[in-house]
């Protein structure tokens, strides 16, 4: 018997730890002090066998804003095409199972303590989540970086929510894209360190190079939201 989608999510993350535990004693952690360089990971002798070329550089972006500028009018239109209806309240939420994906737990990131949204996404939006947390992974492992959980802080919001949200928040809008679940936030100052804490401006720049590349592959429309600390992103 398949077992239930949060008991897979939870099996493949004690996977992934236990792997990561694995190969944790041959690697050391990085260096501090460096700045928008190679990050290099000394490694043992015996694992640099299997990896003998330098670690990729981080470039990061030349600008934020303009690199991910897709504004609510443009992620609208996506969210109109590949989302649900808007969701009302949580029990409305909880009726739409068969079309949303439950995010609250992966190996690939972490899901922030949510006041004003709920861990739910439709299955387009759910796997372009976890694609960018593999990449990110990914990433950090090509440039000598210890691995470090994206922060997701924000998913489906229901009407309810963005009414309470409106009260403090001048971006909250009626027609919010979280009201689809096709919309998601990352933040990008602060992440879950699974082996040490890595400077915050280090993995910014390794993000940002990540979701460059997804908005390159036309798979998602990203904004910068500087007031937010997050990039907030609405899948195509």
């Amino acid at each position: 018997m398949a077992l239930p989608l949060k008991q897979q999510y939870l099996l493949g993350f004690a996977i992934v730890v236990a792997v990561l535990a694995a190969i944790k004693p041959f690697v050391h952690p990085a260096e501090e002090g460096s700045d928008m360089v190679e990050q290099v990971t000394p490694l043992t002798s015996s694992f640099s066998l299997l990896n003998s070329k330098k670690h990729h550089r981080i470039l990061s972006v030349p600008n934020y804003k303009a690199a991910f500028p897709d504004s609510q009018s443009v992620q609208i239109v996506a969210a109109n095409k590949w989302g649900v209806k808007p969701v009302k309240n949580r029990e409305d939420a909880e009726a739409r199972k068969k079309e949303l994906v439950y995010v609250g737990e992966s190996p690939y990131y972490h899901v922030d303590k949510l006041n004003s949204s709920i861990p739910y996404l439709v299955p387009r939006a759910a796997l372009l989540l976890q694609d960018i947390g593999q990449a990110f992974y990914d990433s950090l492992y090509m440039k000598g970086v210890p691995l470090n959980q994206l922060i997701v802080t924000s998913v489906l919001r229901t009407k309810e929510d963005v009414a309470r949200l409106q009260r403090h928040n001048g971006n909250a809008t009626d027609n919010s894209c979280h009201l689809y679940g096709t919309t998601f936030d990352i933040c990008y100052n602060r992440y879950h360190a699974l082996d040490q804490e890595v400077r915050n401006d280090t993995l910014k720049w390794v993000l940002s190079e990540v979701l460059r590349d997804i908005r390159k592959q036309d798979r998602a429309f990203i904004k910068y939201e500087v007031k937010q600390g997050c990039f907030h992103m609405t899948v195509r």
